[in-house]
């Protein structure tokens, strides 16, 4: 499917706007729309009629990852226990990547599913914090935070951001395996399975790992992904403060105009220190 309409409830246009700042786009806003999101395999356009258009390569995967739109192939649903790993801020221009794992039973995945667990895209900043200490109660967990730094001398050493995924995601994974046993693992689809194995340690080499889109709807994936965005959103509050500057999340222009700003202030070297350097906005600025 190269080209995908319906109509969607304008109400929910800054839900829609975080999921393709998540998906690392650029933005406009042509006449009669809200936005338009672009990057290479997509274009996703919503009309301030509430009528939404995606086109490009990647229509099917973005469909079934975000719109209910489920793809038959690479879907299967696990059973309990499983640890179920998933990231945040791979899409923010500012701020850190961080990644999350959680092991749940079957008894503690329905009571976080009761509670509200979700992926964590579909939730406001205040409802991922208030629900992050229940889901630390009835999981092990573990969550690895990359600060902007850090993340740039590793980005240039793995040259490759799904083989940096892969050695967060693997890590995370080990770090739960020291803590409690474990033969799956779930997390959303991003690279060949052997690039997370061939990342893993002793511990983590006899572990089954399911890849597949849309993997938030499994709640042990749910889980990581609020715990992984809780901590994203804690970071970002630090830096802010740290520099007192306002460092928006996504990628769009007002994270550009504030990457500007922040220069001026304090200089080329020290928006390393913010910010993914591979990012396009960061070579424009």
């Amino acid at each position: 499917m190269n080209t995908y309409s319906s109509k969607y409830n304008t109400k929910e246009i800054n839900i829609f706007k975080k999921i393709f700042e998540g998906e690392n786009c650029e933005f406009s806003a042509p006449q009669y729309m809200y936005f338009q999101a672009r990057k290479r395999g997509l274009t996703a356009s919503f009309y301030t009629s509430g009528k939404m258009v995606l086109q490009g390569s990647l229509v099917d995967e973005i469909l079934s990852k975000y719109f209910e739109v489920p793809l038959t192939k690479n879907k299967q649903s696990l059973e309990y226990p499983h640890i179920g790993v998933d990231e945040s801020g791979k899409g923010d221009f500012f701020g850190p990547l961080v990644i999350a794992g959680a092991y749940l039973t079957e008894e503690n995945a329905k009571i976080l599913k009761e509670s509200g667990a979700a992926d964590s895209k579909k939730m406001s900043d205040k409802q991922i914090l208030a629900i992050e200490p229940k889901i630390k109660e009835y999981s092990i967990y573990d969550v690895i935070t990359i600060m902007p730094a850090k993340y740039n001398t590793l980005y240039t050493s793995f040259k490759n951001l799904n083989r940096l995924l892969a050695w967060g995601h693997s890590s995370v994974i080990e770090n739960i395996l020291n803590k409690q046993e474990c033969s799956l693992a779930l997390c959303d689809q991003f690279a060949d399975e052997k690039v997370i194995l061939n990342a893993l340690k002793e511990k983590g080499k006899q572990i089954k790992i399911v890849q597949q889109t849309k993997a938030e709807e499994d709640t042990a994936v749910a889980c990581a992904s609020i715990l992984a965005r809780a901590e994203f959103i804690r970071r970002m509050d630090y830096l802010g403060q740290k520099y007192g500057a306002m460092l928006p999340k996504g990628s769009s222009s007002l994270v550009k105009e504030s990457a500007r700003k922040f220069v001026q202030k304090y200089s080329k070297e020290e928006l390393k220190n913010v910010s993914k350097t591979h990012f396009k906005t960061y070579s424009e600025i």
